[in-house]
């Protein structure tokens, strides 16, 4: 048995094995293709997205390169949902329940079929780090590839932009035709949304961590850079495959860290916090909500990307993608350079001959001169969020905030009252049930942040939420509040007029309430009854884990239903 077919032998070797071969024979299969290493192509192409639509073809091109590197790719589809899409809607409880679908099912199909590696293709929110759990989990010769980013829209427009523009038209600032008009022109074509939101900033992480190959992250989702990333998978795969280098050997905790700097100064979306988290757990890797606090007192923000910034990944990519941002890091002792990656190089190694950027670029601020000193990922803690609470703060918004809650018990309500300015100015917004639990799934939302910029109460007013926000918020909002409402959480205590401080340089988030008074209210507290059926929602509801372990559903993820009495 050859070291490379560490699984795929036990499939098809042999007398025993005629009636698997068979099966086989009418997919493709050659007398020689049964002596080649199998590679698992796990495509998440689908035409429910923009940011998937052209996966295919990247799919094909990864299988001809493994085929041309003397191995035998199988090509197979996993599912992925659309955020932008769903937000705002019931759907979005799908959307971080697919996540754990897509690993799921990586790990169904590569286990049942005695892969002996697997390439996976992803290009939007849920299906990166679902792609990334599923290899993980699996732990043989693999790596990722990223779908790209889609091109700017007409006048520099993109998904976030038609979003915001609904908010200022509901507030009469625009009219309908004008609104129109943007929709139609923000999303040229095919790629994932094109700010530093939750798809680009996983890309990112992705390639930090070392599961990508160098340059993979930026580069446009239709171009020859990324036909080129394609082309290259075959010869990394084989290197891997002969060296036995796993998802293992290259995720360590130092890998991790790389990453969730890289996060930070790209100035990158809050769910990274879930996803890397999660991602750490199937890795059998210690992070927790601690380390992002501790890197990120000593990691500057240097992106001035959207949503906080002006420009887009395609933008960046132009100047060379975040090769010279990591090299720019790594010179000053902010990356560990000896984390092993997919190309079999060390991160040092990869980064060697990169050169720096053109010194008249405006998107990458220097070490010695940053857009923001310290992380703009906050974590909070008090007696509003025991467990913790995730906020995207860049100095935008403020360092602080204090006002009195308006309670909302659902996004739908939120964005209702929004709409008809109902909401006064200096209040702290408060959208309870929507934790992993509660929604279930957790919803994003991007649709209430949005409604709340175009309104023009972006810096006036603060939102806080159990659920969590797409990586193209932005504004005084803080996310993942736990424990969650559904299982008794603080939050679900809460009245309108309660006084609540948020304070993101001291870190803490606070109601002003006494043990005592919290306590009554607890013994009055009654769960909400949570309609999901008894399907894939219900089955995710018993499973999930709190937000500060990243709402895994693996073992070890099962979030105990339960009056928080002790807090």
């Amino acid at each position: 048995m050859s070291k490379k077919r560490k699984y795929s032998s036990s499939l098809v070797d042999g007398i025993d094995q005629a009636g698997a071969r068979s099966m086989l024979r009418p997919t493709g299969f050659s007398d020689e293709d049964f002596k080649k290493p199998q590679v698992g192509i796990a495509s998440t192409w689908s035409n429910v997205t923009p940011c998937n639509m052209h996966i295919n073809e990247l799919a094909q091109t990864i299988c001809s390169s493994v085929d041309d590197a003397g191995l035998k790719s199988v090509l197979f589809n996993t599912i992925t949902i659309s955020d932008g899409i769903s937000m705002g809607t019931l759907g979005m409880r799908y959307s971080l329940v697919s996540r754990e679908v897509i690993a799921d099912s990586i790990e169904t199909v590569v286990g049942c079929q005695s892969f002996d590696s697997v390439v996976a293709i992803g290009g939007c929110d849920k299906n990166m780090p679902g792609c990334m759990m599923g290899l993980i989990r699996l732990d043989r010769p693999s790596l990722f590839v990223y779908g790209g980013s889609i091109k700017p829209g007409k006048d520099h427009t993109d998904f976030a932009t038609v979003l915001e523009k609904v908010g200022a038209y509901s507030q009469n600032q625009i009219s309908e035709d004008e609104l129109i008009a943007i929709e139609k022109n923000a999303l040229p074509g095919p790629g994932s949304c094109g700010g530093m939101y939750t798809a680009n900033t996983m890309a990112s992480a992705i390639e930090a961590l070392g599961m990508s190959l160098p340059g993979s992250s930026s580069q446009d989702a239709i171009s020859q850079e990324k036909k080129n990333d394609c082309l290259a998978v075959g010869k990394a795969i084989d290197y891997l495959l002969e060296k036995d280098i796993k998802p293992s050997d290259i995720l360590t905790k130092s890998a991790f860290e790389n990453s969730i700097k890289v996060v930070i100064a790209l100035g990158g979306s809050t769910n990274a916090v879930l996803h890397l988290l999660a991602m750490a757990k199937s890795a059998n890797v210690d992070l927790n909500l601690d380390d992002f606090t501790r890197i990120g007192k000593n990691t500057p923000v240097l992106s001035d990307i959207r949503p906080s910034g002006y420009y887009l990944m395609s933008d960046l990519n132009e100047q060379g993608g975040i090769q010279p941002l990591m090299k720019m890091m790594l010179n000053d002792g902010l990356l560990d350079g000896s984390c092993m990656t997919v190309s079999g190089k060390t991160l040092e190694e990869n980064l060697k001959d990169i050169e720096p950027y053109k010194d008249d670029q405006k998107i990458i601020a220097q070490i010695s001169k940053p857009i923001k000193k310290e992380s703009h990922i906050r974590i909070l803690k008090g007696n509003l969020a025991p467990q913790g609470a995730v906020a995207k703060i860049t100095g935008k918004e403020g360092l602080s905030f204090s006002g009195p809650a308006i309670i909302f018990e659902s996004e739908e309500e939120a964005v209702e009252a929004i709409f008809k300015n109902t909401i006064q100015e200096g209040s702290v917004i408060v959208i309870r049930y929507e934790g992993p639990v509660g929604g279930p799934g957790m919803r994003e939302m991007l649709k209430p942040t949005a409604a709340i910029m175009g309104a023009g109460l972006g810096d006036k007013v603060a939102l806080i939420t159990d659920g969590r926000f797409s990586g193209a918020t932005r504004g005084f909002c803080i996310g993942h509040v736990g424990p969650e409402a559904s299982v008794g959480g603080p939050i679900a205590l809460l009245r309108n007029g309660d006084i609540i401080d948020i304070d993101a340089k001291k870190g803490t988030i606070n109601v002003r309430l006494t043990k005592k008074e919290l306590a009554s209210r607890r013994k009055k507290w009654k769960p909400k009854k949570i309609n999901f059926g008894n399907g894939t929602l219900w089955k995710y509801a018993q499973t999930v884990g709190p937000a500060y372990l990243g709402a895994p559903t693996h073992p070890g993820g099962k979030n105990e239903v339960k009056v928080y009495a002790d807090i």
